[in-house]
């Protein structure tokens, strides 16, 4: 009699736990529903002519997310602008030009306004995406420029002696191990890297003068990698006024006829599925790609 108690007792046990389960997973599955649904409504719904808006955040590595949101925003004839809203000291070196090609894609062939809106940092790579837009806007303490290169890595070449760690390499061609962190760069080497920046730095102050229709002399003149603020960057036309967000947005509104208070819209957001919402954001414990960028050979538009 105990017995069948016992099993009676264990039998409702299962039961419970299994509802009680079912249960918490129904309510996870409705709050994932629920942020589906917000995510749709925070893209392109509602009527009437929009101003798109896309983010320009961070240290530059992956274009394919912003290069993607503005094809997007080109295509809908609906939005009738496009604001970038900068705050990134730049990035990879082909990252920050994919940008740039795609914004001027948009100005000079689907022939839609995109201008920028620089918040807090609009340095280097996030600058040289910047030149390609119908215009600039900064606050007077924004940051500004850092027009250069650069490219730097560890060498840990006398850590691994003193541990005695012998580095064996096997390799066909004289530069294809140029940049190894176990030893220091021949002087052929170093002529041939330098090489490659001075490319790039010409790229970039080329890219510069074309978007900011003036001369690759006046440029260059002032391309040595130094910042300024918003306030001085007015006075040597790396920008076109001094305002905020805000004002970018009412100026880019009256530029394309749209009367009233425009309506913004933003991308759609990467939505969390349901192991995110059930244990929690995993991503800080996770590296990411401006962690791994620092630990290999790069070229960058990247003011640091």
């Amino acid at each position: 009699m105990a017995e069948e108690r016992r099993s009676r007792i264990w039998l409702w046990v299962i039961i419970g736990g299994g509802a009680f389960f079912l249960f918490v997973l129904a309510v996870f599955t409705l709050v994932y529903i629920a942020l589906h649904a917000g995510g749709r409504q925070a893209g392109l719904g509602g009527f009437g002519d929009k101003i798109g808006v896309v983010d320009l955040d961070g240290v530059i590595v992956d274009p394919s997310g912003v290069v993607g949101d503005l094809r997007k925003f080109a295509d809908d004839d609906s939005v009738k602008a496009i604001i970038i809203h900068v705050n990134s000291p730049g990035g990879g070196v082909a990252a920050s030009e994919e940008i740039y090609r795609e914004v001027k894609r948009i100005r000079d062939e689907k022939h839609k306004r995109i201008v920028a809106s620089i918040e807090t940092v609009g340095a280097s790579g996030a600058y040289y995406v910047s030149s390609a837009t119908n215009k600039i806007y900064a606050d007077n303490g924004s940051v500004v420029g850092s027009i250069g290169v650069i490219a730097e890595w560890v060498n840990y070449g006398d850590l691994m002696r003193w541990a005695k760690l012998k580095p064996e390499l096997l390799k066909v061609g004289q530069f294809k191990d140029t940049g190894d962190p176990t030893r220091e760069l021949t002087p052929a080497e170093r002529q041939y890297m330098q090489g490659l920046i001075d490319n790039m730095y010409g790229q970039f102050v080329q890219a510069v003068a074309d978007g900011r229709h003036t001369k690759v002399a006046d440029v260059k003149s002032i391309a040595d990698g130094r910042v300024w603020t918003g306030e001085q960057a007015m006075g040597m036309h790396l920008i076109d006024q001094i305002g905020d967000f805000r004002a970018a947005v009412l100026d880019t509104a009256k530029s394309v006829n749209i009367g009233g208070e425009p309506t913004l819209v933003h991308p759609q957001k990467d939505r969390q599925s349901l192991l995110d919402l059930l244990f929690g954001d995993a991503s800080q414990w996770l590296p990411t790609k401006e962690k791994l960028m620092d630990q290999h050979v790069g070229f960058y538009y990247l003011w640091k």
